[in-house]
């Protein structure tokens, strides 16, 4: 990814990107910031927008509205498990939450998005939360034709509003389906072991052209469509940032190491990984 890439501000609109001009401002009076009832509008608009079209368990959602129209979200969820949390926040991992998408379309202007966490992040505080988390995915991805589905995700709005960085996450492999999309671990243990939920997980690789799952011979069957239907990729891992939201909470906080930008870090410095556990809460 060429460095000039960090002179903008990345937008979504269909799952394609596009930029805006970093320091493009932003007029407040033609936007508004609400809390967002119930999943179906914010879940409808990500799952439409963003890359990843996947929508995590919500716990709260923000809609960023202009004449009217939902032009972006903020969804904060609930991690994978609540040492993500806590091994920032050592509180109740109810106190911190993790920002676990962030969309804006492209007729946002690029400071749209500093403004719009910022609006965010005081109605958590309003509510009692002490810090958020959030995770950027640097690796890019593309379809099994070769189109680019995702150019990777450096963090630069999260650096543009003083986010703590604190680190990559340790490298993995993940799989890819035919359109990009990472067809995620978890999904495929609940197909391996039958876990509620694993009907939906099947359905991912049978869209793509996967025989009808049934309750029986589930390990030869996935066997069968992981190999001809996915691609392993080498993930490096996701770059991890934090935000303190009560100023009581910034005591937790380590100096922020040197921010990662496109096409490598601050004089060379080392990225020290964040050790983090990924197991599902049992």
């Amino acid at each position: 990814m060429s460095t000039q890439l960090s002179l903008f501000n990345q937008r979504w609109r269909l799952r394609r990107d596009s930029y805006r001009p970093a320091g493009e401002p932003i007029n407040p009076r033609l936007y508004e910031v609400a809390e967002v009832a119930g999943d179906r509008e914010p879940k409808d608009f990500i799952l439409t927008h963003h890359y990843s079209a996947s929508y995590p368990s919500a716990r709260f959602r923000f809609g960023l509205y202009s004449a009217g129209n939902l032009v972006g979200i903020a969804l904060l969820s609930y991690p994978c498990n609540d040492r993500v949390l806590t091994s920032v926040f050592p509180l109740n991992a109810s106190d911190s939450v993790e920002l676990g998408r962030f969309v804006l379309l492209d007729s946002v202007p690029a400071n749209g998005e500093s403004w719009f966490l910022a609006r965010v992040f005081e109605c958590l505080r309003r509510k009692g939360l002490a810090g958020v988390v959030s995770f950027s995915d640097p690796v890019p991805r593309s379809t099994i034709t070769g189109t680019i589905l995702h150019r990777g995700h450096f963090g630069i709005c999260y650096q543009a509003t003083s986010a703590t960085f604190l680190g990559r996450t340790d490298p993995r492999t993940v799989r890819l389906l035919p359109d990009g999309t990472v067809l995620n671990e978890r999904s495929i243990q609940k197909i391996r072991a039958g876990e509620q939920g694993w009907q939906y997980a099947a359905g991912l690789l049978e869209k793509f052209g996967a025989s009808q799952a049934s309750g029986e011979n589930r390990g030869a069957w996935l066997k069968t469509w992981l190999a001809r239907l996915t691609r392993r990729l080498r993930h490096s891992g996701n770059y991890k940032y934090a935000w303190a939201i009560d100023p009581c909470a910034r005591r937790f906080l380590p100096p922020s190491l040197p921010y990662p930008k496109p096409g490598g870090f601050p004089n060379g410095s080392p990225v020290p990984p964040v050790r983090i556990d990924l197991d599902p809460k049992p």
